[in-house]
């Protein structure tokens, strides 16, 4: 057995401990969660009911509506709120890349906290008293579908369903390079089990709703390039959202047009929050680690698929982060 697989295999086994010798959880994921952090919160909710245990699932955001068909998306509650002043002692983190992503969940947790942090960002710090951190996983669900055969339990309709939609949503629809053969063979498992993947596919990956097509039309109208066409950027002000009656979840996957233009290399959405701030989505083709990039400016992510927020105007965020970008294209 190689190192790896015996580290990874401990990594699961402490986990697994995590998860039976306690009880009364908190199962959290990232603000602004998509498919894979509300898989993922839901497969542990799953998990953790298998086992016996009591848990809360939570987050900072709503749930997004297109992932509401999903088995436990409508006991996820948002955190803090008056009704929930509790503190836990025992946390799931889920698909975070660094504790600042679970948002003000974190102000539910108690003094000295126990947390099983399980994520698959190669930017993330090891925050957790556990750590079950594989970055070559394609999704956080793929580690919970390796946790949940590790623990020897069975799958049903309850859990393949949000396993799917993770792979699905975090590999592009099975087109990214991180496709390994493990998660076509999970795929067709799921698949296997009753799980419909042109249903879930046409609801997640092609289906639009009016006021995203209308954020679309915004964006595209604003396409920019620079760097000789290598880096394509566009921009959505926060009071489009509220003109088109969008919600942040609206904007999954706009950043992807400035990005599969040919000749791009790094594909940049900027993303105007309602406190003034604003967030940066980037894509890239894979000659620009844009993971490295977010982390000048304090985020994170994946090598191809990254983010930040910067605390300044637009015309600020852009130069700053289109510089960064241009000082490491390659010639």
């Amino acid at each position: 057995m190689s190192g790896a697989v015996a580290g990874y295999r401990e990594q699961l086994d402490a986990a697994l401990r995590f998860l039976r010798e306690g009880d009364d959880y908190l199962v959290v994921s990232h603000v602004q969660p998509d498919g894979d952090a509300i898989s993922s919160t839901v497969i542990i909710g799953w998990l953790l009911g298998k086992l016996g245990k009591r848990y809360v699932l939570a987050n900072e955001d709503e749930v997004p509506g297109r992932l509401r068909f999903l088995p436990l998306t409508g006991s996820i509650v948002q955190l803090p709120d008056t009704d929930h002043a509790r503190r836990y002692a025992r946390v799931v983190s889920v698909d975070c890349a660094d504790f600042r992503r679970i948002g003000t969940v974190s102000q539910s947790f108690a003094d000295g906290v126990q947390l099983l942090n399980i994520d698959h960002h190669p930017t993330n710090d090891q925050f957790g008293a556990v750590n079950v951190v594989r970055t070559n996983a394609a999704a956080t669900a793929e580690i919970l579908y390796d946790l949940i055969a590790h623990a020897g339990l069975a799958l049903d309709m309850q859990v393949a369903e949000p396993l799917y939609v993770g792979l699905l949503t975090d590999t592009g629809g099975f087109r990214y390079a991180n496709t390994s053969a493990h998660v076509l063979r999970i795929a067709a498992e799921l698949i296997g089990h009753g799980v419909s993947g042109s249903a879930i596919a046409e609801r997640m990956l092609e289906m639009m709703t009016m006021p995203q097509l209308q954020l679309l039309q915004r964006g595209l109208s604003r396409l920019q390039f620079t760097a000789g066409g290598r880096i394509g950027w566009l921009y959505i002000e926060h009071s489009d959202l509220a003109q088109t009656g969008a919600a942040g979840e609206d904007l999954e996957g706009l950043v992807n047009y400035a990005r599969n233009v040919e000749g791009v290399e790094v594909g940049i959405l900027f993303k105007g929050a309602a406190d003034g701030g604003i967030k940066v989505s980037m894509r890239s083709a894979g000659k620009v680690d844009v993971a490295a990039i977010a982390q000048r400016f304090g985020g994170g992510g994946h090598t191809r698929a990254a983010g930040c927020r910067l605390e300044c105007s637009l015309t600020e965020a852009s130069a700053r982060v289109l510089a960064a970008i241009s000082e490491v294209l390659p010639s």
